[in-house]
């Protein structure tokens, strides 16, 4: 029954505006000309002239390495690190005598450490890979030479080729409509994939092709389609169809994109424009990038630190070594007689002692070359493995709706999660569930709902006051269609509650007759279509909005069920207070004025039983309450204060009203409006909105709505935690402005006391600008705008500079495009970080990416893009760090993620408490996961790279060197001119050794377990199984027989142990080594605490257990003084 009431429904006669027509602009002139080239010939892909244009194919691949380049292209990657490069030319020379070891010893580390991160980068590879052969293997019906329509795989479509689209599958090309199951070819679409946006798109088809509704009406289809070149621009499309010998002009509304979606359609025919590559989403896809964390990057320059100084001494022994080489024979003489110079190999020939010099200079870099840690990288490795692991089984990252657990899909950039000075942000799916429901509404001045949003929650608990459990918000809901039934189970996109007005008790309000209105106008002014469930009667809707479908749920819930239309009507099950039950009511559809961002209202004018004409709105505050009649404001200032409370509870609005007319008014009215309708003139869209904007007077207030766009659950509170430790925000939407910015006030991004600064193009000059024609007046003058808003939005925030004023930045994408050029986007960029928020609206996804590397290269620190969409996945490639939500959007955004979360709120956990501690283990160590997110001022120590600056690098340096003159010295001097065995012997090498290293082995895991704040198991038994290992080792190794153990047979057992010598040494040696960097430490920790210093000594003395705002004044005070130091560390470095 529904397939055939849609069939008969032909929007197109009831819709009142420009998204059913494609006029013939001024850009459809330059069809043929450079940009403008493509021809497609429709339903002839075997055409020899189209053969001849060599068009893609449809197969897409997203992967970062093929068959041919993965081995050359990966090895690039691998000796991108300067040790990699350094130890391959090592290994090279080690197959010379040059070299004091086997080539082995340096060959198999280097082959293990390239060898293992080579297969990890395959395995990512092939994640992706098998993300495009399960897209380029899906099926579509395409019309063959038989005149039947088969089933093919993606990647087998061509240029030309006509397709059937069936409902809920997603288009295979950049398709042309040609026809719907609907009678006049419409379709509805969703482009959540490409924009983000849940709201589905109508799409017309042309009059001349929506006649072409079953499969034999194609045998004689052909046509001829003239267009654009491919791009990124989702928005637009120029071109132009010849057929039956006429031209016709085509504009976006007639394409359908690749990876949208068919929706409330049963079927379209399609041709395909563009395929694979060409398709606009691929124009909008970047590369797989190669990304290095920075502490990687800072560890190449470290190592030609130490590379020089490798350098430096080696040059410095073979400089001697030269000259004492050539001093070997003097007039003849030997004087080092008992090495026979005169019968030495090139390697120590005094009358070549130049060349025996530059040999000893090779091999005293391979000699030398311990000073270069492969073994680090080694070390570096494996942590970051388990680091990954622990990431992976975190039970507190782990969403059990869906079961997905948090993953590291990379290991390399660990640490950058500690660093993120900046997040980009979606909106749809990201920050909210991708639903809307109905929580409150005010109806003749009453407020009903008693609900609470998330964001309420959030302010509530801010303010210390006392918050209900969520559970019982939404956990059930009270009411049915019929309004009798008790509490039953929750419905999608209805979470309200008020025993006022359910279960049929509104016929007991003051104003019920009101109330009756109200909800009559929710159940008839839309667009949604009723689907009815053959078996279980069950009533679902198919509308262009989550809101639209919100407020129908709503009515159907307190009794007003929408359950037909046809071309002319709509019928509602209402519930009659008077007889107590159900009856079938039936409204005559006279006209549709539909919703756009510029109206932004919606009317339908419908005729009821009784013969009453009404105009049933429904709109924004902003421009409903200017159209209120004198005697419809009775409720006004009370509906005005309500809607002003949902706003600060993150609500969106509508308020409702209506108008009676008479048959004459709508007769005068309907003259107008068909005059305007059917005008040819440029200015046909104004008309027709004037034409609007007369009957949509005099209304009289009922109400308005409240739905909540909602929020993921902890979304407010993680935004907040994360401001706290220092870390910035945008949101880079896909959404209009009014949705981006009611969810900006939502989660916390936007405030009522924060000043907007908006740039957009939307404008009455610019509008009257653009309808002139002239390409590039038009241009310049968008641009020049831009421009000027740009800089008076820097002047506002100059003037403020020093108050306490902040401010929030909004920009529409078409602004966006504008701000990216290289004129502009320095200014822009200044503009957007003085600002405390930034939200960018009708984003594309490239304009997603561009916006990232600009702020990326701009502010120079480490960004983290987030979000759950294909159309986000050039932002996530772009950032820094990308995670991918594992929502309803399908997979794209997380396969192509360094990291992926099933909730936002997770992001909390895996920066603050995972990204510190990656980022403080692989620089230093750390306190507990309970204090990190207690204290998420923690987190700045390492957006400002506290840990690995280069002072601290230094200053560890320094400390290397101190210790090792220390361990030198001191054992050479204690073992100077002593007997050391019984028989009055003094220390041989071997023991001197034993003895130095074992220093050197204390020393070195003492002073870790001085740097450590926080102990587990793990760190115990590494540090001290690691001096154990060295103790087990010696004997282990010193049992071996002498030929291969040689000078370590036996020292452990027989040499040192007995001696109670070698123990003294040891211990006065280790104490002096540490007794440096223990006092730096002592006096750091007493005089110039570091974050950490302080809520680890808070922990030690027990008032840790105090929350943040109850701390002593004194923790206090240093806490804010260690924050002033790293906010003047900031202002530096910028």
């Amino acid at each position: 029954m529904a397939d055939r009431s849609k069939s008969k429904i032909r929007f197109s006669r009831l819709y009142s505006f420009s998204c059913l027509r494609s006029p013939f602009r001024d850009k459809h002139s330059q069809i043929g000309q450079k940009g403008f080239s493509r021809v497609v010939y429709c339903n002839e892909p075997d055409n020899p002239d189209q053969l001849q244009l060599m068009y893609r194919s449809n197969y897409v691949s997203t992967t970062k390495y093929n068959a041919f380049n993965f081995i050359p292209k990966s090895l690039f990657e691998q000796f991108r690190r300067v040790a990699n490069l350094y130890f391959l030319v090592v290994a090279c020379v080690s197959f010379s005598p040059l070299a004091p070891y086997t080539a082995t010893s340096i060959l198999f580390p280097l082959i293990v450490v390239i060898g293992a991160t080579m297969a990890k980068e395959a395995v990512e590879d092939w994640r992706r890979r098998k993300q495009d052969i399960e897209a380029n293997n899906r099926k579509v019906e395409v019309y063959e030479r038989n005149h039947n329509f088969q089933e093919t795989r993606w990647k087998k479509l061509r240029v030309g080729d006509l397709v059937k689209v069936y409902k809920n599958e997603y288009f295979p090309a950049d398709l042309l409509l040609l026809s719907s199951s609907y009678e006049d070819g419409i379709c509805y679409v969703e482009t959540m994939n490409l924009d983000g946006e849940t709201n589905l798109k109508l799409k017309h088809a042309l009059d001349v092709t929506a006649s072409l509704h079953d499969d034999n009406s194609f045998q004689q289809f052909k046509a001829v389609i003239k267009c654009e070149d491919p791009n990124e621009d989702l928005y637009t499309f120029v071109g132009t169809l010849l057929y039956d010998g006429q031209q016709h002009p085509l504009s976006v509304q007639q394409m359908l994109l690749r990876d949208s979606k068919l929706r409330n359609t049963d079927y379209i025919y399609g041709v395909v424009v563009f395929t694979g590559h060409d398709t606009k989403v691929m124009q909008n896809a970047t590369d797989p990038p190669s990304k290095r964390s920075k502490i990687e990057k800072k560890m190449d320059k470290i190592i030609y630190i130490l590379f020089s100084t490798l350098i430096l001494i080696s040059f410095i022994g073979s400089f001697f070594f030269g000259i004492q080489t050539k001093n070997d024979i003097v007039g003849g003489k030997l004087k080092r007689w008992y090495l026979q110079p005169d019968k030495t190999t090139v390697f120590y020939d005094p009358k070549r002692a130049v060349l025996a010099a530059f040999f000893h200079f090779l091999t005293g870099l391979m000699l030398y070359g311990s000073l270069i840690p492969i073994s680090l990288y080694v070390s570096i490795e494996v942590v970051k493995v388990l680091q990954c692991i622990f990431i992976n089984q975190d039970q507190d990252m782990y969403y059990e709706d869906t079961d997905k657990p948090a993953r590291a899909r990379t290991s390399n950039l660990n640490e950058e999660l500690g660093q993120v000075d900046t997040i980009l942000s979606d909106k749809t799916g990201t920050l909210t569930c991708n639903s809307m429901e109905f929580v409150k509404c005010t109806i003749a001045g009453i407020a009903y709902g008693r609900g609470m949003t998330e964001v309420e929650r959030a302010l509530a608990k801010r303010k210390g006051k006392a918050v209900p459990d969520s559970g019982n918000i939404s956990s059930y809901v009270q009411g049915s269609s019929n309004g009798h039934t008790g509490s039953r189970k929750s419905v999608r996109g209805f979470n309200f509650k008020d025993e006022r007005i359910m279960n049929g008790h509104w016929v007991d309000e003051p104003h019920a007759d009101v109330i009756q209105k109200f909800f009559r106008v929710l159940a008839l002014c839309h667009t949604a279509i009723p689907d009815v469930n053959q078996e279980s009667g069950e009533i679902s809707y198919e509308a262009e909005s989550p809101d639209e479908a919100a407020f129908v749920i709503a009515a159907r819930e307190l009794g007003f069920e929408f359950f037909e239309r046809t071309q002319t009507s709509i019928s509602l099950h209402e519930f009659d207070h008077q007889s107590g039950r159900k009856i079938d009511r039936s409204y005559k559809l006279l006209h549709i004025l539909e919703f756009s961002s510029a109206r932004k209202r919606m009317s339908v004018i419908v005729k009821n039983v009784e013969n009453q004409l009404l105009l049933l709105c429904k709109g924004a505050d902003s421009v409903m309450f200017e159209r209120l009649s004198r005697n419809g404001q009775d409720f006004e200032a009370t509906t005005r204060d309500h809607i002003k409370e949902y706003a600060e509870a993150g609500l969106r609005t509508l308020v409702i009203a209506y108008r009676e007319l008479n048959e004459e008014e709508i007769r005068l009215w309907e003259e107008e409006f068909l005059k305007a309708q059917t005008s040819l003139n440029v200015d046909r869209d104004a008309m027709v909105d004037a034409a609007a904007d007369k009957i949509e007077r005099n209304l009289i207030l009922l109400g308005a709505t409240a739905v909540e766009d909602k929020l993921q659950k902890g979304v407010p509170e993680c935004i907040d935690k994360l401001a706290e430790a220092g870390i910035k925000m945008w949101v880079i939407t896909g959404d209009k402005m009014e949705t981006a910015i009611n969810i900006g006030y939502a989660c916390s991004l936007l405030r009522d006391d924060m000043k907007q600064i908006v740039v957009t193009l939307d404008s009455p000059e610019i509008n009257e600008l653009e309808k002139q024609g002239d390409k590039e007046a038009i241009a310049k003058a968008l641009s020049v705008s831009i421009s000027k808003q740009i800089s008076e939005g820097n002047s506002q925030l100059r003037l403020s500079k020093g108050s306490s004023i902040s401010f929030g930045l909004i920009i529409d994408g078409k602004s966006l495009s504008f701000a990216l050029n290289k004129n502009l986007e320095d200014s822009f960029l200044d503009l957007a970080i003085n600002c405390s928020s930034v939200i960018c609206c009708r984003s594309t996804p490239k304009q997603k990416a561009l916006v990232t590397r600009l702020v990326k290269k701009g502010i120079g620190k480490t960004t983290l893009a987030i979000g759950d969409g294909a159309n986000d996945v050039g932002m996530l490639q772009e950032a820094d760090i990308g995670v991918g939500i594992s929502g309803v959007e399908g997979m794209q955004a997380v396969m192509s993620s360094d990291f992926s979360i099933a909730q936002f709120r997770f992001l909390e956990r895996l920066l603050l408490v995972h990204g510190h501690w990656c980022y403080r283990r692989i620089s230093m160590m750390d306190v507990s996961a309970r204090l990190c997110l207690k204290y998420p001022v923690l987190y700045k120590e390492g957006v400002q790279n506290v840990f690995f600056s280069w002072p601290r690098i230094l200053g560890w340096m320094f400390n290397g060197v101190i210790s090792s003159m220390i361990i030198f010295f001191f054992t050479t001097n204690a073992v100077a001119n002593q007997a050391f065995r019984r028989d009055g012997h003094v220390v041989d090498y071997e023991v001197l050794g034993v003895m130095m290293y074992t220093c050197v082995v204390w020393t070195v895991n003492c002073q870790m377990a001085i740097s450590i704040n926080y102990f587990t198991w793990i760190q115990h038994f590494f540090i001290w199984g690691s001096i154990a290992f060295w103790y087990a080792f010696l004997v282990m190794y010193g049992a071996v027989s002498p030929i291969i153990s040689t000078t370590a047979y036996q020292v452990l057992v027989e040499a040192c142990a007995p001696s109670p010598f070698y123990w003294l040494v040891t211990l006065l040696v280790v104490m002096s080594s540490l007794l440096p960097y223990l006092s730096y430490r002592t006096l750091q920790i007493q005089f110039q605490p570091m974050i950490h210093d302080i809520i680890q000594r808070l922990r030690s003395e027990g008032s840790e257990t105090e929350i943040p705002g109850e701390l002593s004044l004194g923790s206090k005070d240093k806490l804010a003084l260690v924050e002033d130091k790293l906010r003047d560390r900031e202002s530096l470095l910028q």
